[in-house]
């Protein structure tokens, strides 16, 4: 990519107006650069560290003066590239900008700055009786939650950030301060902009505050383990729950790989086998007769050790070693990088997409572990590569080929939570057609006609 210099006038300009929160150092700048994705390091030429709305605007007017690249950050936990500097330019961070600015427990939603975690969130709920329900695994800022429409192992239930933002703050490209939507439950009111910019992924605007739903804590929480002889078993399992309305909270496909690498990992002695792990909320009936249904569709279909976790610390450890699968793959193959897809199907093509996905896994020489959030037909590879093998890399960008093209044949998607940043831009016509992608560049074009947010991403070249 092009990376034009940038003006000494804006370099001095940041540094009178930020002091040390202004930073041209190479370890800032390197850690500013890189994420969890497979993608080369790409630092930004100096790192600028917010802690207001009004900082971010006053950033992006200066920069928008001497035309050079913004590029928001977070907590730098994406895998999709999005965080990349691939033009050069100034990084904001938002991860000082962490204030949980109001609860209103009586309205179920909270106010918060755009680095506020999921975890800090819900510190800060204890005691009201609620909870923040999008848990992607990692510890990740809501406002990058928001910006790539981040959901995780409880959408089945409570649904993704599209969901789940009722309002939000943004600065648009010209340093302009937006606020979209509102409080209430519903509105009719013009152009839906909170979900314009909710899956943006930073290149329409920068969210520095939004409001988010809670909900209340379930009176009853369960949860279980249920080790398959097959994975087709096991997705058949999910399929029959869903289609029977059953309201699990959280349903997640393991295959066998993959729970070799969590007991590795985790120090666990789960089952090696093709498992699912499920949670149930409610009141203590309820979740007894969800868990009792699905007990028994498991049971047709082959799963007999249902392992039940009830109480808090052990429904903690289960849940802590599914989420510890991304990080304990990666140790199959030590100094590897991980090569993610993330591909979403109708629940009802799911077992004939996972079926077709393993022939293509036994065909490559690589690691590929198979796990996701099944219970709304997402799924992960996760295809392990020396980044110095060419050969390696040949193959995972075929897997991954395979598996986009088979979900869209299905009317799927080529991402279901991770976003587009810069390794999925190429399916994006293929997707929604180039008609659809000419009016997503019209909107950038109308938002950002320098092209200063976020460049070099979503958008093909």
């Amino acid at each position: 990519m092009h990376r034009d210099p940038i003006p000494d006038l804006l370099y001095t300009a940041l540094r009178d107006r930020f002091g040390e929160r202004f930073s041209q150092g190479e370890s800032v700048r390197l850690q500013h650069g890189r994420d969890e994705s497979v993608h080369a390091p790409e630092p930004p030429d100096a790192v600028v560290f917010a802690q207001s709305t009004e900082d971010v605007a006053e950033v992006v007017r200066l920069c928008r003066q001497h035309h050079v690249p913004i590029i928001a950050y977070g907590a730098g936990s994406s895998v999709e590239g999005h965080l990349l500097a691939v033009e050069g330019g100034i990084s904001i961070d938002l991860s000082g900008m962490n204030q949980v600015l109001a609860i209103h427990a009586d309205d179920l939603d909270a106010t918060v700055q755009a680095g506020v975690t999921r975890k800090q969130l819900n510190e800060a709920l204890k005691g009201t009786g609620l909870f923040f329900p999008i848990d992607p695994g990692a510890d990740a800022s809501l406002g990058g939650m928001a910006a790539t429409r981040a959901s995780g192992t409880n959408a089945v239930r409570y649904g993704t950030m599209r969901e789940n933002v009722m309002a939000m703050t943004a600065v648009l490209a010209d340093g302009q301060i937006i606020r979209t939507g509102s409080r209430a439950k519903k509105s009719s009111a013009g152009y839906d902009l909170t979900r314009l910019l909710v899956g943006s992924e930073g290149t329409l605007g920068i969210i520095t505050e939004l409001t988010v739903k809670l909900y209340p804590l379930p009176e009853a929480i369960s949860a279980a383990v249920c080790p398959f002889t097959t994975v087709d078993d096991a997705v058949n399992t999910v399929i029959r729950t869903i289609q029977m309305g059953i309201p699990v909270a959280r349903i997640e496909l393991l295959d066998a790989l993959t729970l070799t690498a969590i007991n590795r990992f985790s120090k666990t002695q789960l089952p090696e086998r093709p498992t699912l792990f499920f949670e149930f909320h409610g009141t203590e009936a309820s979740a007894q007769e969800q868990a009792e249904r699905v007990q028994e569709i498991a049971h047709e279909f082959g799963g007999q050790q249902f392992e039940w976790a009830t109480r808090p610390e052990d429904r903690t450890r289960l849940w802590q070693a599914r989420h510890d699968a991304y990080f304990a793959c990666l140790q199959m193959k030590p100094a590897s990088r991980a090569f993610p897809t993330d591909v979403c199907v109708p629940i009802s093509r799911l077992s004939e997409c996972i079926h077709a996905t393993n022939a293509d896994i036994a065909q490559v020489s690589i690691p590929v572990m198979l796990f996701g959030h099944v219970g709304d037909g997402n799924f992960h590879l996760v295809v392990l590569i020396d980044p110095n093998n060419q050969q390696e890399i040949e193959q995972a960008e075929w897997i991954n080929e395979r598996v986009v093209e088979r979900a869209l044949a299905m009317e799927g998607t080529c991402t279901g939570e991770h976003g587009i940043g810069l390794g999925k831009r190429k399916f994006m016509v293929k997707e929604h057609g180039e008609e659809a992608v000419a009016v997503m560049r019209t909107i950038k074009q109308a938002l950002d006609p320098l092209g200063l947010l976020n460049p070099g991403k979503i958008l093909p070249n």
